[in-house]
């Protein structure tokens, strides 16, 4: 074993790169960020906090997804500057994969993603990580960034709004969207209900909620309060802490996942790779999940 700090600079140091099951690919694109940019930065930046976790067992469930495997394909290519030629190159890629992790990027990036996995599963249920519902037409004129994913995901009939539940929501709001969002049929648990309510309840009302079909985790690092996440772009106060969020995923075992992000890292804001290290370690859980 070699120590900590040389660990390859792949997910976990992972030295597979065979995309013939389950798979790791970063995807470097932040164009449709509406506040802070650099989160096509974070895929090198989770992937070089990952050496943390290189060292032994995931004590929940004591799996090691290095003994059981799974590849780090590498980062995706995007079309420089260009946002609908972006996504067109992420869906052509995801649909490539078997069963993908990906490491983002703004959020923008979920709706391709859910756009190749949707073609094999049909209407897929969401859990969705969040300090925003990213369920705005636009946002500030453009059709597709990271505020728009979801209501193009449920337009697109890519997601089934009955089966989608989003966790950690606190920022502010205009009341039509979240109208529009409950009226789809979604289930909203605001951060302050995972407070008073606990992450074993919450994780029974997501089970209750996404039921045995196909589902698709999307982790926003900005449903975790600054405190654990300052390096994301549009940071809100009040937030989960990291214990409550990785209590949560852990009493999601047995569920139909079929592909996940983790999204909205931000390197250049972040603090002794705080925000990178959480990040990887969702992902991380989620690998221990499914593999």
């Amino acid at each position: 074993m070699l120590p900590t700090f040389m660990t390859p600079p792949s997910f976990l140091g992972c030295q597979r790169t065979s995309p013939d099951g389950l798979c790791v690919a970063g995807i470097p694109f932040d164009l449709g960020t509406t506040n802070r940019p650099g989160a096509r930065f974070a895929p090198q930046a989770v992937r070089l906090a990952s050496r943390m976790l290189v060292d032994g067992d995931n004590p929940s469930g004591w799996r090691d997804p290095l003994q059981f495997g799974f590849a780090d394909v590498g980062d995706f290519r995007i079309a420089l500057g260009e946002i609908p030629g972006s996504l067109a190159l992420i869906e052509t890629q995801a649909a490539a994969l078997p069963h993908l992790a990906a490491i983002g990027g703004d959020h923008t990036v979920t709706l391709p993603l859910l756009r190749a996995l949707a073609k094999r599963t049909g209407p897929l249920g969401l859990v969705h990580f969040d300090a925003h519902v990213d369920t705005w037409p636009d946002n500030f004129g453009q059709v597709f960034a990271h505020g728009s994913a979801f209501y193009h995901a449920i337009e697109e009939g890519l997601v089934d709004p009955a089966r989608m539940i989003q966790i950690g929501i606190r920022s502010p709001l205009q009341r039509k969207t979240w109208d529009w969002t409950v009226g789809q049929g979604v289930t909203i648990v605001s951060a302050e209900d995972v407070h008073l309510r606990g992450p074993i309840a919450v994780a029974e009302l997501i089970r209750q909620t996404v039921g045995s079909g196909a589902v698709y985790l999307s982790f926003d690092i900005d449903a975790l309060d600054p405190a654990f996440a300052p390096g994301t772009g549009t940071p809100e106060i009040g937030g989960l802490a990291t214990w409550q969020a990785m209590a949560i995923l852990r009493r999601l075992g047995g569920l139909a996942f079929a592909g996940m992000d983790v999204v909205e890292v931000c390197p250049p804001y972040d603090s002794a790779e705080i925000t990178a290290l959480a990040a990887a370690t969702v992902l991380w859980q989620y690998l221990c999940l499914v593999g």
